[in-house]
């Protein structure tokens, strides 16, 4: 295969970037080499608005020809959270010659080594990136985000993620040398010597099993780790989002035939409704890594029965909020109702359970009732969603009939503190928008146990009233032991309190965010500074992304000679 883009092409052009990431997950300091705002597109070759929109609006009726081998039928039926069906086709997979044809390219991949990898792997992600106008309106209408959340989220914010696992993979692969010269004294006599050989070598195939409502955010770190480490990836979308990941997928595909390496590294593996292709996968001999964002349920059997394959999962949690004091009520209000809002609530990182000591708490605007914190949130929320079309940019849509059904179901769990309402989007008349509802739960009644203790996804919260902040923490710990966490917030001006919450989040692994009362939200996390997730908890077994994240990707082979 001829490469028209040449390794030392590739390093000239993106060898600063990568030096730049692995100085920021050093540091831990803001930076990011993609740009959020839209405006910032539309030059040196990539996508405007207009054109972005365009060329979505062209993929609409088409058929996505991947040019991959094995292909035996064309599959889609994805329909918008927002009304519209999208009439994609996709190729649909004979396994038993797609898997083959994956791994022929694994060994010239291998032997290009870590940079070259890298260097190849951030040429898709600035192709990507050209696109995010694109990619944007294939996010919004797969998972319901409305659009600015949708280009920020699943454009520049995914695009950061992924080169963070490119430069975690990086790191981990050159610590060991290519070559060593090791010499023993031997006393008297000549000294032992020998030429010792290093490699980084794949583990095989990667799956990367997709989620609805974050494709690209969710998805391009463990594709990128792996591919990175020398793995080739087959991506398996959900069934409802498969547009941004097949997108995904064409440009690696053409990257990597540019480059003089075989497309097949990077396939798709696009299901017929109802076909379930993701255990079976999961279970093939030739799958050695699996990435994984979705249900506990099936989190759970993966990692019970895919034990020839290294698995990383995140899956659900109750993520929870301690409220005990506070020197700036309204901001902690506002960035509470902020995040209780943002997407409806369809967030891996939402709070979910507001501990609200029964007695109150102490604020800046003097002492508030347990039925004064939750009446203030309530009219905050309201406040921020009273304006329907600030409300639609906010809320996008709800992704699934589930999600709908847990809300209308939430309102039945105790005394409703804010009901949630329907608002009508002017441009999609077809999508179906709620507001968040908020209960009151009584942490000392068994009865309200079940509810506050199982995750609720979507824009469903409880005010849960408990006797203390000792009682909090307690309460704290065993949610996040039992059931995991991808957050927790507190808002206290109390040490020994703060102190106490720190002790249980450090001792239960779960991420935490102090006295947020400003831009910056507990449901947020920045690349190459934040940690999404902590692997020690049952919420998630990795943690977007650190070392552990891309170590186990690879193995290290050692050949030795006499010198």
């Amino acid at each position: 295969m001829t490469a028209a883009l040449s390794a030392h092409e590739l390093i000239a052009r993106h060898r600063s970037t990568l030096d730049q990431a692995l100085e920021a997950i050093r540091t831990r300091a803001y930076w990011s080499p993609h740009p959020e705002h839209p405006k910032a597109y539309g030059e040196n070759g990539s996508l405007d608005a207009a054109a972005g929109q365009a060329a979505f609006d062209a993929l609409l009726g088409s058929r996505l020809d991947l040019g991959q081998p094995g292909t035996d039928d064309w599959v889609g039926g994805e329909t918008s959270p927002y009304g519209i069906g999208l009439g994609v086709t996709y190729p649909h997979a004979d396994l038993d010659v797609l898997l083959p044809a994956m791994k022929a390219g694994q060994r010239a991949w291998r032997d290009a080594g870590a940079e070259q990898r890298a260097v190849v792997c951030l040429e898709i992600l600035k192709r990507i990136s050209d696109r995010t106008h694109e990619f944007a309106h294939a996010v919004m209408h797969t998972s319901g985000q409305a659009f600015m959340m949708a280009f920020q989220a699943g454009g520049p914010h995914a695009q950061d993620r992924g080169l963070e696992a490119v430069a975690y993979a990086y790191v981990e692969q050159v610590r060991t040398p290519d070559n060593a010269e090791w010499t023993k004294p031997q006393g008297k006599r000549d000294p032992l010597a020998m030429n010792k050989q290093f490699t980084p070598v794949p583990r095989g195939i990667a799956l990367m099993i997709g989620c609805n409502t974050f494709p690209t955010w969710n998805g391009y770190p463990g594709l990128f780790a792996s591919l990175a480490t020398g793995n080739a990836v087959l991506v398996k979308p959900h069934p409802r989002a498969v547009l941004p990941l097949a997108l995904t997928v064409q440009v690696a595909r053409e990257v990597l035939a540019e480059t003089g390496f075989d497309p097949n590294l990077v396939a798709l593996a696009a299901e017929r409704p109802g076909e379930g292709i993701a255990k079976t996968l999961a279970l093939r001999p030739e799958i050695r890594i699996i990435d994984y964002t979705g249900s506990t349920e099936f989190g759970d059997w993966l990692e019970a029965n895919a034990r020839q394959a290294q698995v990383y999962t995140e899956k659900a949690g109750v993520n929870t909020v301690v409220v005990h004091s506070t020197s700036d009520y309204k901001g902690m209000l506002a960035n509470l109702a902020f995040s209780l809002s943002l997407y409806s609530g369809q967030m891996c990182t939402t709070p979910q359970n507001l501990l609200v000591p029964r007695e109150g708490i102490s604020t800046d605007q003097g002492p508030k009732s347990y039925d004064e914190v939750v009446a203030d949130l309530a009219k905050s929320v309201d406040g921020l969603l009273g304006d329907d079309a600030r409300a639609n940019a906010l809320l996008g849509a709800i992704v699934n009939p589930d999600v709908k059904a847990r809300l209308e179901a939430a309102a039945g769990l105790g005394e409703v503190a804010l009901a949630s309402r329907e608002i009508t989007n002017p441009d999609f008349p077809g999508a179906v928008v709620r507001t968040p509802v908020i209960v009151k739960l009584d942490g000392a009644k068994p009865d309200d146990e079940a509810a506050y203790m199982s995750e609720c996804f979507g824009p469903v919260s409880f005010a849960v009233a408990v006797d203390s902040a000792a009682d909090a923490a307690e309460l704290l710990r065993r949610t996040v032991r039992e059931k995991g966490a991808m957050t927790v917030g507190a808002y206290t001006t109390d040490p020994e309190v703060e102190q106490a919450v720190q002790e249980v989040c450090l001792e239960e692994a779960a991420q935490l965010s102090l006295n947020l009362t400003g831009g910056v939200y507990v449901n947020q996390t920045a690349a190459f500074s934040d940690f999404h997730g902590s692997g020690g908890n049952p919420a998630a077994s990795a943690a977007l992304c650190d070392g552990a994240f891309v170590a186990n990707r690879f193995r290290v082979v050692e050949v030795r000679r006499d010198a």
